[in-house]
């Protein structure tokens, strides 16, 4: 077992390191103060190779192996939450999944635009009544002539606001639960789409933008299904991996940048004559949390190899997930008490950090659900 990059792997780690350090965090703290979703950095990010990740050259992509796509979230994590969010929406939940389900056609009008960032995508699963029972979804999705109208609500769904191109999920029955799901291309130009943000100021991942998409006899194209009729709950299933991977490298990213916050305050802070990092109680918390930061890492490089090898790892991903955002959430916890009083205040980035774990907890499926796929997967379905 090599747990050395490539040289390929060092490359796309230090593109996105120096785009994350010259060009995020500049302006980090000020557009989660203003909760601004930075659009402008949509194409550059597209110029550099990190929106395409994965998808193969011929649809614009970079080609890049799924640890090099990790290094990308884990680099971006490490800055903003917000603008590592959107790259997971945009390229896991979203590019990933039309690259995975999509026909030939659907490929080539929409990759390469997602890929050049000229068109920003958003995946519109989670409803008021459906989060993490996903199958109880009640959009519907009626057939009418040579297409399907839409009518229902989604809600809290990330680039909402500003995306070009929608992965909606409907049902054609509720009462069939996950069998009866379709998934939907929608361009959200298309008339009956109405969006309005969410209401309230979110705790964390201010600088992103989450909307309200409410459909209104919104009239599809049988030609905007993504995958065959029924296989709905499947594509959605399979872009939350995608998006999962890129939750737990951003974790990542999130606690190894409190560790380095601690680390440099605790040796630059004095009390009672001496740095507070020479305090066993301090450097206990900087011990566990490097151990934690390495764990987590190496579980999120266990996960993109296994899909690298193209082995099953919904699993070994969600163990990534649910590991990384724990770690991260305790990290950013001891990050605020050990910078004490300026920790509190969104001076040090730390803070920051702390509010936006918790979404990090949240998305692409909650702890208690990362908990419950392992534990199924351990024991098996009974009957």
């Amino acid at each position: 077992m090599n747990f050395a990059l490539t040289p390929a792997q060092r490359e796309v780690q230090e593109r996105a390191r120096r785009f994350a350090i010259e060009e995020v965090a500049p302006i980090a703290r000020a557009m989660d103060e203003r909760g601004e979703f930075p659009r402008h950095l949509v194409p550059r990010m597209g110029a550099l190779g990190l929106l395409g990740g994965p998808l193969a050259p011929e649809y614009g992509g970079s080609g890049m192996d799924y640890q090099s796509f990790a290094l990308v979230y884990e680099e971006l994590g490490r800055v903003d939450a917000s603008v590592r969010g959107f790259l997971a929406v945009h390229a896991g939940l979203v590019a990933l999944c039309i690259r995975d389900w999509g026909t030939e056609e659907q490929k080539r009008r929409y990759l390469p635009r997602l890929a050049r960032g000229e068109w920003i995508g958003c995946y519109a699963l989670t409803e008021p009544g459906a989060g993490s029972d996903a199958a109880s979804l009640e959009t519907t999705a009626t057939p009418d002539g040579d297409g399907y109208v839409l009518r229902g609500e989604k809600i809290w769904i990330t680039n909402g606001g500003v995306a070009d191109l929608a992965i909606v999920f409907a049902t054609r029955d509720p009462s069939a639960r996950h069998r009866g799901i379709c998934a939907f291309l929608v361009e959200t130009p298309t008339p009956g789409l109405r969006r309005e943000p969410m209401p309230g100021r979110e705790l964390g991942h201010r600088a992103a933008d989450h909307a309200r998409l409410v459909f209104e006899d919104c009239r599809v194209p049988a030609a905007a299904m993504l995958g065959a009729p029924g296989q709905g709950f499947a594509v959605a299933m399979s872009a939350l991996d995608h998006g999962r991977l890129g939750v737990a490298a951003g974790a990542v990213g999130v606690a190894a940048a409190c560790l380095d916050a601690c680390v440099a305050f605790a040796r630059t802070r004095r009390q009672f004559g001496r740095r507070i990092g020479d305090f066993q109680m301090i450097q206990a918390h900087l011990a566990d949390m490097a151990a934690d930061v390495d764990a987590a890492r190496l579980l999120v490089y266990r996960a993109a190899w296994m899909r690298d090898q193209g082995m099953p790892a919904t699993r070994e991903t969600s163990i990534a997930k649910l590991f990384a955002t724990e770690v991260a959430a305790r990290a950013a916890g001891d990050a605020v008490l050990i910078h004490g009083g300026r920790g509190y205040s969104n001076e040090y980035p730390v803070e920051r950090h702390y509010r936006d774990i918790k979404g990090l907890q949240i998305y692409e499926g909650t702890s208690h659900i990362q908990r419950i796929i392992i534990a199924r997967d351990l024991v098996g379905r009974e009957g």
